[in-house]
């Protein structure tokens, strides 16, 4: 059949675009990051525009604790690393390993969620910043919880892969699969530096109260 890959001899150097189908779905897969781009940046400018508008609540540098921050940067960080070794895993036909790096991946990415959720309930239960209590308030929630729920669909995505393909090695199909799941979880790692840079080092430096 025209344009069926022959794996008899094992894989070929690049399975997740080894196809014409895998191939559309990397294409199609770019403008969806296109699209996401655009709704941060979206999310990005209100924060910016609203950051001061702090009314009678709590400012960003009386609850930003850049150690808390910095231990969740180094764990999607680290996932981000974790994935590639998926991939060059995946790349060696190493259906293993890429179960296991995959694993990793999803282990890290939970403790930062774990700590995003602790880092919330402590701003909304000791130190008053509910969602509503200010401007400010309602733009940090929206664009850090934005990126949390990016976070849990990556998280769920790839568990279902994992379950999905757990006894079927590596292949033509799956292939595309785990590669968009690391796209997209580099996608999500890249706003998470802005979101580390624009929302708490600004925010540490202060700024006038609304």
């Amino acid at each position: 059949m025209a344009g069926t890959i022959d794996t008899s001899k094992g894989l070929p150097s690049h399975p997740e675009r080894a196809t014409l189908e895998a191939k559309n779905k990397f294409l199609g897969f770019w403008f969806f990051l296109g699209g996401e781009t655009i709704l941060f940046a979206t999310f990005f400018g209100t924060f910016l525009s609203l950051r001061n508008g702090t009314a009678d609540g709590p400012a960003s540098q009386d609850l930003f604790h850049l150690d808390l921050v910095f231990i969740m940067t180094m764990l999607l960080l680290t996932s981000s690393l974790t994935s590639v070794l998926a991939m060059f895993a995946m790349k060696k036909n190493n259906f293993k390993s890429l179960i296991g790096w995959m694993i990793v991946t999803v282990l890290l990415g939970l403790g930062f969620l774990g700590l995003e959720i602790y880092e919330f309930y402590v701003y909304v239960n000791h130190e008053g910043l509910g969602f509503s209590t200010s401007a400010f308030a309602s733009s940090f929630y929206s664009l850090v919880g934005l990126h949390g729920a990016h976070v849990t669909f990556g998280i769920a995505w790839i568990v279902v892969l994992l379950f999905r393909y757990a006894k079927t090695g590596i292949t033509l199909t799956n292939a595309p699969k785990f590669y968009l799941f690391s796209l997209y979880w580099h996608f999500i790692d890249v706003v998470w530096v802005f979101i580390f840079t624009v929302v708490y080092l600004l925010g540490v430096g202060g700024g006038t109260h609304g």
